[in-house]
């Protein structure tokens, strides 16, 4: 099956593929690459890129809603706030994700130390010390590894966590896509390329 990849999926993705126990079908394999696939930019990023220069930007970044409503009227003082963080994806990223998923405050650094890595970026302490439970490896120690070694091992590790799984099984129709990204985005971000993706692998990967 995975044959019918080559030309389509860098050939180390499909050499990752086998050490997810949980892709024993093709339906859960097109779900889970076509995921992997929008979330990476074509498996390309694996590390969260949080070096902005547009201060709207950062400022819906503040609120947490930067996918979720691009019209938002952005306030006179959050745009000052944000101007600081322009280029400063170390000091953002510290403030984002400060006291959240097991981090510590902003002067603790967790925030940029555990920003998101892998396909669909793992992000916070707690994730990192559960994954590497889980995998075996220290990655609290060394996060960088969720992003050279295992990024599409901790992917499936989030399916698992987030029990996706499940959902990927219901079917090969819109209603299972919708489900499974919102599981993954949050919220339906990009939904018209996760559902072509899907389409493209599942034509690829179906009997």
């Amino acid at each position: 099956m995975l044959d019918k990849l080559k030309g389509h999926v860098p050939d180390s993705v499909i050499a990752q593929i086998p050490g997810i126990a949980e892709l024993t079908t093709p339906m859960r394999l097109a779900h889970f690459l076509s995921q992997d696939d929008h979330e990476s930019g074509g498996f390309k990023r694996t590390v969260e890129n949080l070096n902005y220069s547009d201060v709207n930007r950062i400022a819906l970044i503040f609120k947490h809603d930067c996918d979720l409503d691009h019209d938002r009227v952005i306030e006179p003082d959050e745009l000052e706030a944000a101007k600081k963080y322009i280029k400063n994806p170390q000091a953002l990223a510290n403030f984002v994700y400060a006291n959240q998923n097991g981090n510590g405050n902003e002067a603790s650094g967790d925030g940029f130390k555990f920003r998101g890595r892998g396909f669909i970026q793992l992000t916070g302490r707690d994730n990192y010390t559960a994954f590497s439970e889980f995998i075996g490896e220290d990655c609290v120690v060394n996060p960088d590894l969720v992003a050279t070694k295992y990024p599409l091992a901790s992917a499936g590790w989030f399916f698992t966590k987030n029990k996706i799984w499940a959902i990927c099984d219901s079917g090969i129709n819109y209603v299972a896509i919708t489900a499974v990204t919102k599981k993954v985005n949050g919220g339906t971000n990009g939904l018209a390329e996760r559902t072509a993706l899907f389409n493209q692998y599942w034509g690829l990967l179906k009997a």
